[in-house]
């Protein structure tokens, strides 16, 4: 890892710059004629080029079913912390089950020690039958009542909006309408169900600890869904920490290492990191979000596509597997341990 990607993990700067993200209307590809599709596609490739994250409105996830997270996870989150404990993991590497608060420091996973994040989460994944028992490890549920059904309807839901932004992507980057099938029909799909929350008389963050610390994201896209409060902060295209809150109503996507490495760093996996509230108190003490991370299969083999390798240019990453990429990364999370995996930010302005 370079110097660069060094200074953009430090402490959060006095002032927030506002910034807005390119936001796309996937209405316009449900029900739009093919020259719709193509501005559709356009707009979204041009996003992932210039800034590797945008919002994304006309989306279709249905309201009742957003609102059912919502509360589900709110109820949750109310259990006593003793409940909550004895759903964790019996592994650091079983993507499943409940997160407490510093218990991961997800700026390891660029290579670089910083304090524990303040947040905790609750993960829960697709189950794929037969799966590699590694990746699609059993889910954790809570003996809480909704929490389950809410859960897989919003999973369901997501997953659909998934494959439309497959084929969305697919025809931005000129690819085959079956380019994504095979590589994407037994993804390791992971949702963390994430909460920050400054309780009363918690004392400041230690020197540069955050909410949640910076990094990448580790596999296709991710699709996320947030309060629209103040906290996300992502490595503008120039460099600098900017500001990103989603409108209301709107989801947020951004592009993962994988398909950087695919596209040779044409789309950008960008650096983003979640900032403790300011200490005047001005910000919110909670904010909320719900991230589906879409990354693949697991022997999904990823190298540089030939559309996206331009005369006399040589691909800058070497072939990686889903499998590796993603146990390198999620591990160091949480071991505090210095991954052996592809850096898609080192040579990235900040």
């Amino acid at each position: 890892m370079g110097d660069g990607a060094t200074s953009v993990l430090g402490t959060p700067s006095s002032s927030h710059t506002p910034a807005a993200i390119p936001t796309v209307d996937l209405g316009r590809w449900f029900g739009g004629s093919p020259s719709d599709r193509v501005a559709v596609a356009a707009e979204l490739g041009a996003a992932c080029e210039s800034v590797g994250f945008l919002q994304l409105v006309g989306h279709g996830l249905p309201d009742d079913v957003v609102d059912g997270l919502r509360a589900a996870s709110d109820a949750f989150f109310a259990l006593p912390a003793d409940d909550k404990l004895a759903l964790r993991p019996p592994a650091p590497g079983v993507n499943r089950g409940y997160a407490a608060r510093r218990s991961e420091s997800l700026a390891y996973s660029l290579g670089q020690a910083r304090p524990p994040d303040l947040f905790e989460a609750f993960n829960v994944g697709i189950e794929v039958p037969g799966g590699d028992p590694e990746f699609f490890p059993d889910n954790i549920w809570p003996d809480l009542a909704g929490f389950r059904p809410a859960v897989e309807a919003y999973l369901a839901a997501v997953r659909q909006l998934g494959a439309t932004i497959e084929d969305v992507i697919e025809l931005a980057l000129d690819l085959p309408d079956d380019f994504f099938p095979p590589r994407t029909d037994r993804a390791v799909n992971v949702m963390r169900i994430i909460r920050y929350e400054r309780a009363a008389g918690e004392p400041p963050p230690d020197e540069g600890q955050m909410r949640m610390g910076a990094h990448t994201d580790y596999g296709i896209f991710t699709i996320l869904l947030a309060d629209p409060v103040p906290g996300l902060q992502i490595v503008a295209p120039h460099g600098g920490w900017v500001d990103v809150t989603p409108d209301p109503g709107a989801v947020v996507m951004n592009i993962g290492d994988a398909l950087a490495v695919w596209t040779n760093d044409r789309w950008r996996s960008t650096l983003h990191r979640v900032v403790p509230p300011q200490a005047t108190g001005d910000d919110p003490a909670l904010r909320r979000s719900w991230a589906f991370f879409h990354d693949g299969n697991i022997d999904t083999v990823v190298s540089c596509l030939p559309s996206c390798l331009a005369p006399g240019e040589q691909p800058r990453y070497a072939p990686l597997t889903i499998r590796d990429h993603l146990a390198a990364k999620v591990l160091s999370a949480r071991t505090n341990d210095v991954p052996e995996a592809t850096q898609t930010v080192s040579d990235r302005p900040t």
